[in-house]
């Protein structure tokens, strides 16, 4: 499978997914850290890819989602946005409707 396919797979089949450094109990960038305690914040289950470890995947992604930063928050296959977008969501209540009607929708509440 090339990382196109690869990149497409992992974004249909998991509802809420960020892309980031590091992993969500270990970020490895401030961005990372504060966009998974916004979206930790929210109570839902979501899935994540650490680019550090896929150097494909942090080659590609950015001209896939045409989008040039990390980390990447995807809900429901739609890019939402990096570590500003989310968090100004966060603030404004509008990240936690977003993800638990994604998780509602795919039976994954918690």
């Amino acid at each position: 499978m090339d990382i196109t396919e690869t990149l497409k797979e992992q974004i249909e089949s998991n509802p809420i997914l960020l892309y980031m450094k590091g992993s969500p109990n270990q970020p490895q960038c401030g961005f990372s850290a504060r966009t998974v305690q916004a979206l930790m914040s929210c109570g839902q289950r979501f899935a994540f890819v650490d680019i550090l470890s896929n150097p494909d995947v942090r080659a590609h992604l950015p001209a896939y989602a045409n989008w040039p930063t990390f980390p990447q928050l995807w809900v429901d296959g739609e890019l939402i946005g990096g570590c500003d977008i989310v968090c100004d969501m966060f603030d404004k209540g509008e990240l936690k409707t977003l993800v638990d009607e994604s998780a509602t929708k795919h039976g994954v509440t918690e």
